[in-house]
This record gives C-alpha cells, sequence and structure tokens, in this order.
C-alpha cells in the first residue's frame, strides 16, 4: 500500500481522496435526512432506497453539466463538448475532474421524483427533509477541490491563503503561489445554509408548505454561490459572462418569485 497527495494505492486499486471526501457527505446527508424522516413519522429507512436515486443520477447529471459547460483551464487544455462527443469514453472519466454542481442538483431532484413517484410519498416533503442534507455534503465535499488543488480565488497574502501547486494554477497566474481558499469559503456558507435549514425545520416546519424549505435552499445556495463567482478565476464562460453566476441569479429570482406566489393571500370572495 502507498499513498500519495491524491488517493490511496491498495494493489492494482486505486482510491482517490476526492471520492471519499465525496462518499463522507453523501453518507452525512443520508443519515441526517434518516434523522428527520424519523421526527416527520416516515420510515427512515427509506433513505438508503432514495440515496441510490439520488446519488447515480446526480453523478450523471454532474458529469453532463461539465461535459457542455467546461470551465475556461479545461477549454484550455482541449476539453471542449465537442472533444468528449467525440471521444465518448471520456465522459465516464470523472477521476479527470469535471463535475458540474448545477447539474449535480437536477440529476438528484430527479432521481428523487422517480423515488418519490415509486413510494407515492410527497415530494415536496422529501425535499424538505433532504435539503439540510444536501448543504451538509456540499460543505464535507468541497474539501475534495482542496484536494486536488481546485476552485481557489485571486492571488492573496492573507494569512488563510493556500499555496496552489505550479501544475495547478491557471497560466496567466503562474507567478504566484498563495490564493483565496475559495472552496472554503463555499464550505463555509453551504455549511452555515445546512444549520439553518434544520432549525427551521426543527422549530417552524408548521409555517412552511411541503417544498419550502428546498426553494429556502436553493436561494441560500445560489446567492453564496453567486456572489463567490465574483471571485472565481476558472469559471465556465458562455458568451462572455459566467455561465453559473446567471444561472445562480436566475435560481434567485425564480425561488424568490415562486415563493412569494405560494403564498401570497387570496382575495377575500364577496358573498
Amino acid at each position: 500500500m502507498s499513498i500519495d497527495a491524491y488517493g490511496i494505492h491498495i494493489g492494482f486499486l486505486y482510491f482517490r481522496f476526492y471520492g471519499m471526501i465525496i462518499m463522507v457527505g453523501a453518507l452525512a446527508a443520508a443519515f441526517l435526512a434518516r434523522h428527520l424522516l424519523k421526527r416527520s413519522g416516515k420510515d427512515p429507512e427509506l433513505v438508503w432506497d432514495a440515496l441510490i436515486w439520488v446519488l447515480i443520477l446526480g453523478a450523471i447529471g454532474a458529469r453532463l453539466y461539465h461535459v457542455f459547460t467546461p470551465s475556461k483551464s479545461m477549454l484550455e487544455a482541449g476539453y471542449t463538448t465537442a472533444y468528449y462527443l467525440t471521444h465518448p469514453l471520456e465522459i465516464i472519466m470523472t477521476w479527470q475532474g469535471g463535475l458540474g454542481m448545477p447539474g449535480a442538483l437536477i440529476g438528484g431532484f430527479l432521481g428523487l421524483y422517480i423515488f418519490s413517484r415509486r413510494k407515492k410519498l410527497s415530494l415536496g416533503l422529501l425535499a424538505d427533509i433532504g435539503a439540510p442534507g444536501v448543504a451538509l455534503a456540499q460543505a464535507i465535499g468541497r474539501w475534495g477541490n482542496f484536494i486536488n488543488q481546485e476552485l481557489y480565488g485571486p492571488p492573496t497574502d492573507l494569512p488563510w491563503g493556500i499555496y496552489i501547486r505550479p501544475e495547478h494554477r491557471l497560466f496567466e497566474y503562474r507567478q504566484f503561489e498563495r490564493f483565496h481558499p475559495l472552496f472554503l469559503y463555499e464550505s463555509l456558507w453551504n455549511l452555515a445554509n445546512a444549520g439553518l435549514l434544520y432549525w427551521l425545520f426543527r422549530k417552524h416546519r408548521q409555517r412552511f408548505k411541503d417544498g419550502d424549505l428546498f426553494i429556502i435552499y436553493l436561494i441560500n445556495y445560489s446567492f453564496g454561490r453567486f456572489m463567490l463567482e465574483f471571485m472565481r478565476l476558472d469559471f465556465v464562460p458562455f458568451f462572455g459572462i459566467n455561465l453559473n453566476q446567471f444561472v445562480m441569479l436566475l435560481t434567485i429570482i425564480g425561488g424568490g418569485v415562486f415563493l412569494y406566489l405560494r403564498h401570497r393571500r387570496k382575495p377575500v370572495e364577496q358573498e
């Protein structure tokens, strides 16, 4: 057995730290959802069946999002959408990097929808139960970016700046050594989001409709991601704009409008 900067070699097997961290986040989310399922009077063991659907479709969605929206550094390295479509085996090589969180959320939600239909359960309730766990999983999973030396911000002299090895620096920043730990900022934001959602579920669940907490999760996550994208160096370019930032802005506006319409008081009918 041997250990390097990215994983553990055991014989012909190679276990990457990035994948292990993602699985730790998924399991933490599952146990938190199990706890909330039990408090809601549902069978807590349902979480393990749901987890399979969410993980598989979430992983597929995350990879496809990357394939169709590669970041600037991937484009510069030649990994364009056209390249992936002409080299389809490269699509399944997720260990080489390239997972998009918006795609993971879309795929995971689709998996939860299929599970809810099969079990005849409320999709909104399941989404609310899963929301704190998803935010927690994101907080944990972002540390995989630390292992891979990715998701860093501009150069900085601040004491919490992280060292990025030369081979992982963007070409135009190769002369700098220390950068803002953007992964850490997002991890802390997601952790705070998880705590807020858990508190709302425990203390104020009766004030919300099914699905409200999941929408609040989307708004909170999108707001934090929107702000942090201003610092992101390796963004997804789309007609001269940051695509992920644009998607986050649409999610904030759409989620806020949807919440307002759901809770807008209906006018009293005249006799």
